[in-house]
């Protein structure tokens, strides 16, 4: 982050999600964020490039059992697209989109040890993942869901779904699994492409996998990313989901980019 001008907090949303959990990534480096002084242009930055790592530690496990199972180079595949664009993105963005960076050393800024006792820390954690449950993960899929409900009541939703397997048939992702990932969760996504990734073709996993390793499914997207991180950063919800949006976007293109065009890197 120092080598590309841009605060070094970026990076830690980013690497906790990619130990598993999108929520509590943003509950602990949104704060982080604000406490390093990152101008709110990182600050859409760090979720943005948050979207480039799997929202769950299933994920990643049931992928390296399908890319193993579907014979290709499984650890090229990790590296290149899932560790890699978290370097990549925030230097993109950097030199495109949101311009007003600093370059911070990991030294500079401040500690963020916590003082809190081991019960105190076992029993709030558990309130707070609580939290998280009832008030925010479940309503923000209650909405999406309801939303997805009105379309099919009314005729619309067949078309979208159509659209969406027909985006993903074009960008060379398998359709089915890469559906589930963007609509419901990425973790159900690979315990199904496991199951069948030895069957299909090597490029079809490899795109349904690093579409896995995202922010996705869209609930995290227009629900849980807006909600928290406008509640504990400087962003409003729009901006929160307008970043989420496009990191979105991005993880689509480079899906479709290692499915499509560089199979030679990992076949």
């Amino acid at each position: 982050m120092k080598v590309i001008c841009v605060n070094a907090a970026v990076a830690v949303p980013s690497v906790y999600n990619i130990l598993g959990d999108i929520n509590a990534a943003g509950r602990i480096g949104g704060p982080i964020l604000k406490k390093s002084k990152a101008t709110k242009d990182e600050q859409k930055i760090a979720i943005a490039t948050m979207m480039q790592s799997q929202s769950s530690f299933a994920i990643f496990v049931f992928g390296l059992i399908a890319l193993n199972a579907a014979k290709v180079s499984v650890w090229v595949v990790v590296f290149l697209a899932v560790f890699l664009p978290v370097l990549l993105t925030p230097l993109l963005l950097r030199l495109t989109i949101w311009r007003d960076t600093k370059a911070v050393s990991l030294e500079d800024l401040p500690r963020f040890t916590p003082e809190t006792g081991f019960l105190p820390t076992i029993f709030n954690a558990a309130k707070e993942g609580a939290e998280l449950l009832f008030l925010l993960i479940i309503p923000s899929c209650a909405v999406v869901f309801a939303a997805i409900g009105a379309l099919d009541h009314f005729g619309l939703w067949t078309g979208i779904q159509a659209g969406i397997n027909t985006m993903l048939n074009a960008f060379n992702i398998h359709a089915e699994t890469g559906s589930v990932s963007i609509l419901v969760g990425g973790s159900l996504a690979m315990a199904q492409l496991k199951e069948i990734a030895a069957t299909i073709a090597p490029p079809l996993v490899v795109g349904s996998y690093i579409l896995a390793s995202s922010g996705f499914p869209l609930q995290v997207i227009f629900g849980q990313i807006p909600a928290i991180w406008s509640g504990c950063t400087d962003l409003t919800e729009r901006e929160a989901m307008t970043a989420a949006i496009i990191g979105a976007v991005i993880k689509v293109l480079t899906a479709a980019l290692f499915a499509t065009c560089l199979q030679f890197l990992y076949m």
